[in-house]
């Protein structure tokens, strides 16, 4: 175990510094990502494998169409581009909590979390990257009326079949991986932590507006460089808020299911 995680640490390093050249991760983003994948390692090789299909999974839908996609959602969305670590750890905490329990206690149960959790993560994030690039009109999960693109709790066809698909897609990486959890239970762990993200970004999450362009937005500075001021949700509770609860809850539905 030692081993993996001082190789864990070298390939992560050189992984994370070749990722925030690329301006995909900050600085901070690059050091969370290290010690997430370091930990992963640690836990097991497997454990590296299921992280690294993921975060390159994401990684390339984040950068498919990203011109366009910040267009459309550039004056919603509060964070964009190079993630930080408050979104990595908000993506992937929950997973590298279990990958350090099966470290310190190996259990099964740390695979069911571990696998729900990065499941739900990877709904989520599918869902985000191609039902923007995608286009069609959202609608609120809630209100079921119409919403600009980006808007948290907006879904659409396109986006709904692409958190089904990350899902399914962590389901098939950790079942060839020969991980104990099964894949059914992976992948209703990943769409309910998804399902679950949408209901709360359309309904607690915090949400602002900008009085100059009259526009909703989540930015406290909007594109136009207007201050925006609170107008609904619970004040904090942001998008990275809401990544995290959608891991808990993907890893708890699998822990339990499991």
């Amino acid at each position: 175990m030692l081993g993996r995680a001082i190789t864990g640490a070298v390939l992560c390093s050189l992984f994370v510094v070749s990722a925030h050249r690329l301006r995909t991760l900050s600085i901070g983003g690059a050091i969370a990502a290290a010690v997430v994948g370091t930990l992963s390692i640690a836990a097991g090789w497997s454990w590296g494998l299921l992280l690294l299909a993921f975060f390159a999974s994401a990684t390339g839908l984040s950068k498919l169409g990203e011109r366009r996609k910040m267009d459309l959602t550039g004056s919603i969305v509060e964070k964009r581009g190079a993630r930080d670590a408050v979104q990595v750890l908000a993506n992937g905490g929950v997973y590298a909590a279990a990958a350090l329990g099966e470290v310190v206690f190996p259990s099964a149960i740390w695979f069911a979390i571990g696998a729900g959790a990065l499941a739900a993560s990877c709904a989520d994030t599918w869902a985000t990257e191609v039902g923007t690039l995608a286009g069609g009109q959202p609608v609120s999960i809630i209100s079921r009326k119409a919403v600009p693109a980006g808007t948290s709790g907006g879904v659409t066809f396109a986006g709904s079949i692409a958190a089904i698909a990350g899902a399914l897609f962590v389901g098939v990486v950790a079942t060839l991986a020969g991980w104990p959890v099964p894949f059914t239970v992976i992948t209703v762990g990943g769409m309910t932590g998804a399902l679950t993200d949408s209901v709360l970004g359309g309904s607690i999450q915090s949400r602002r507006w900008c009085d100059l362009c009259a526009e909703s937005t989540e930015r406290l500075v909007h594109s136009c460089g207007t201050t925006t001021r609170p107008v609904g949700g619970i004040a904090g509770f942001d998008n990275d808020s809401v990544n995290t609860i959608c891991s808990v809850i993907g890893a708890l539905v699998s822990l339990v299911l499991s």
